[in-house]
This record gives structure tokens, sequence and C-alpha cells, in this order.
């Protein structure tokens, strides 16, 4: 392939991935303003469980990637019934995992609050929000499954406008569910707008009904439309463990989901450092991580896109392919989250202001989304190289360094900052542990020891 050609194909890989990050990110965003428009106590309930169910989904989407990667590579090698038998072995074991993270969600909801330190003022809101989001878990393993085997089969484009039709649908029923039924001028004429008026209960709600709907059509589309996974024909559904298969997916799986734990614990403690500082640091904190969202979810774009191409030409045993879309995907990662860092930079006082009027968590949230601002491009290079070690199913490489990086530099620096300088003190100890991160997997990645072995 030549050159154009190469970077052609990434991008036609990205470009679909890149919309759907944005607009899962947007569908964030358009939660947080309306919530934001609540009051500040319901935004800080939702803000404060954030990270915890981060930590959840993670457990639940790496158990996922240790099937979607071996599939990367059958369909690499030719072997398409051999993809097509794990897509059945990842369904039953993704159902019985989930379930089983969903009751350890449900059995800590009361007590999450507490435990994290927050005001009792939150208490009842944010336990409420866990509560629903626990039990989304099931579908939303089957919908992260599903869009991880199709994306590693080079089917980009669906899970993408999936992605997109969920944010739309997210937004539709967390207008209906949030807010109370309403009068609305529209065109000079008087419109009653019906609502249930459910507050920080309707945006969980909004968001279930939203991924349960998404998860219903991926899953049809994968059994029934996709030319290399489908399992039509009865003979196609007979279900047969393979404990090769299994064990190598345990073995790719094991790393990320010790990783999620750690690092969304981590993530945890970091919200537990930063809900002593009050109801404004938590909000401003909560929104913050949504905007930068829009700057970051780019980059992951380019990173599913990388985890397909390495997977995909490594199983043809194209290395050479391989080093060279490496190169071109971590540049177009940089790229374009160094162009986001800057407009995140100049534009963060209006990002604030559209999820809530309060001047003082605008203010303080633009202060640490312009300090974050200069981490994006190394984050950027971060995140895709993790991806590029993912889909060489090299998880143990990239879970380390995450864990590393992200315990000793950022957490001993947000632990000791932030008595001194509140919230800016935890942000300012992110953004240096992110360039700490970009700059060891650049070296780890330019190494090549990942391509050899």
């Amino acid at each position: 392939m030549a050159l154009g050609q190469k970077i052609e194909l990434a991008a036609r890989l990205s470009l679909p991935a890149i919309v759907a990050q944005l607009s899962s990110v947007l569908m964030q965003y358009i939660d947080a303003s309306m919530v934001g428009h609540l009051g500040a106590d319901e935004a800080a309930s939702i803000g404060l469980v954030s990270t915890s169910t981060w930590l959840f989904m993670g457990l639940i989407s790496s158990v996922g990637t240790g099937y979607s990667v071996q599939i990367a590579h059958r369909i690499g090698a030719g072997a398409i019934e051999e993809a097509r038998s794990i897509v059945r072995q990842a369904y039953v074991t993704m159902l019985i995992w989930a379930v089983t993270i969903m009751c350890i969600a449900l059995s800590i909801s009361a007590s999450l609050p507490a435990w994290l330190g927050a005001g009792e003022e939150i208490h009842a809101g944010a336990t409420t929000y866990f509560r629903i989001f626990a039990c989304t878990l099931p579908f939303m393993g089957l919908y992260w499954v599903s869009g991880g085997m199709l994306r590693c089969s080079g089917n980009i484009k669906v899970p993408s406008m999936l992605g997109i039709m969920m944010c739309a649908l997210d937004v539709v029923f967390n207008f209906l569910f949030i807010f109370p039924t309403r009068e609305i001028s529209f065109l000079g004429q008087s419109l009653t707008i019906y609502g249930a008026g459910w507050g920080v209960a309707g945006a969980a709600f909004g968001t279930a009904a939203a991924s349960f709907t998404t998860m219903i059509c991926i899953v049809y589309f994968l059994l029934f439309r996709s030319p290399e996974l489908n399992q039509r024909g009865l003979g196609k559904w007979k279900f047969h463990l393979s404990k090769a298969v299994f064990h190598k997916a345990v073995i790719i799986s094991s790393p990320m989901a010790f990783e999620r734990v750690v690092m969304c614990g981590a993530q945890v403690l970091s919200t537990a450092i930063v809900a002593p500082l009050g109801t404004i640091a938590i909000a401003a904190n909560s929104f913050g991580i949504t905007i930068e969202s829009l700057c970051y979810m780019p980059g992951y774009g380019v990173a599913e896109a990388a985890t397909t191409l390495t997977g995909q030409t490594l199983g043809a045993n194209r290395l050479e392919l391989t080093r060279s879309f490496t190169r071109i995907v971590i540049s177009m990662g940089v790229g374009v989250m160094t162009i986001m860092g800057l407009l995140m930079f100049v534009f963060a006082p209006e990002m604030m202001s559209v999820v809530t009027p309060h001047e003082g968590i605008v203010a303080l949230g633009t202060e640490v989304l312009r300090v974050e601002a200069f981490a994006e491009p190394m984050f950027a290079a971060s995140i895709v190289a993790y991806s590029i070690f993912v889909g060489a199913g090299k998880t143990i490489v990239s879970s380390s360094i995450n864990f590393t990086c992200i315990w000793v530099v950022r957490l001993s620096m947000a632990w000791y900052l932030a008595p001194q300088y509140g919230l800016m003190g935890v942000w300012v100890a992110m953004a240096v542990e992110l360039c700490v991160r970009g700059i060891i997997f650049l070296t780890q990645i330019f190494r090549w020891k990942w391509l050899n072995r």
C-alpha cells in the first residue's frame, strides 16, 4: 500500500468512530446541562458517582475486548467460521459477567455516597442515580461487546451510527423524564410539553432507555446482517465453549480489568479528595471532566481504528504494515487532540456556561480546563498507543503503564496539592500525569519490542 492509501484507510476507519465518540460526549454534555439547570446539589449528585460508574463500565467492557481482539486476528487470517464461533462464546460470557457485576453494584449503592465523603444533602440523589445505572449493566455489556466485535471485523460505520442514534435518543428521553410538564413559547405559540419531572432519576432512566433501544439494534445487525460475523442458520446457533478461546480472552482481558479497577479506583479516590472541597468544587470537577471529554474523544475515535488495523495486520502477519499504520494513527491522534486542546483553552468559559448558570462553578471550571488543555497532545499519544497494544494482545504492558502513572504520579500529587490549591491542585496533578504517561507510551511503542515477540 502507498502512504496515501494507508492514510486514507486510517482516516476512513477513524472518522465514523470520531463522530460517534463526539456524539457520545455531546450526550453527556447535554445531560450535564439539563441536570445542571436543576441546581448545584443535583449536579453534584451525579458528579459524585460518575467515577464509580466508569469503574463498573470498565469492568464490563474489558471482557468484550478479550474476544474482539481474537476476532480481528481470525479475520486477518481469513478464518471466518472461527470468528463466528467466538461471537457466540462472547455473548454468553458477557451476560454471565454483567449480571454478576450488576449485583455487586446494587449491593453497594446505598453506602457509596458516604464512602466518597459527600455531604448528606446529595446522598439520596447519588444513590438513586447509581442504582438505576447498575440495572443497565447487562444490556450495556451486550452493546459494548457487539460494537467491539463489529469494529474489529472492520465495520466501524454501523457501531458509530448507532452510537449517534443512542445519543439522540438519550437527549429525547432525558427531556421527557427529567423536567415536569411545562409551557413553552415556539414561533409565538404556547405549547404544552409533557414530562415526568423525575430530576436526577430521570437522567438515569433516559440513559437506560436509550441504551436498551440501541443494544437491540446492534445485536440484531451483528447476528443477522454482518457479512463476517452473522449467525444465520440453525446449525450456527449451537454453543461450544472453546477452552483455547476462553483462555486467550482471559489473558487479554484480565490485565485490562485489573487496570480498570485500579485506574477507576484511583478516579474514585480522586473524587474523594475533591468531595471535602465542597459542592461547588464537586460540580465544577464533574462538569470539567464532561467538557474535557469533548477534547479527547476524537483521540478515542482514532484509537478504535488503531486497534482494528493492528489486530488485522498482525493476524495477516504483515509486520511492516503494522509499523507503518502505528506511525500514522499516532500522528493523527496527536494532531486532532492538539487542535481540540487549543479550542478548549479559548472557549472554556462559554463551554462551562452552557452546562450551568452558577457563576462560581463556571469560574472554577474555566480555570481547571485551561490547565488541562496543555496536556491533550500527550494524552492523545497514550490513548492511541494503548489501543495499539490492545490490538496486538499485549495488554500487560499498556495496563502496567496506566496503573503506575495514575497511582504514583497523579494521586500522590493531588493528595499533596489539594489542601493548598483546592480543585486547581487536583487538575494540575492530572495534567502532569497525562504528559508523563504519554512520553512513556511513545517510548515503549517505538522500541517495537511488542511487535517482535
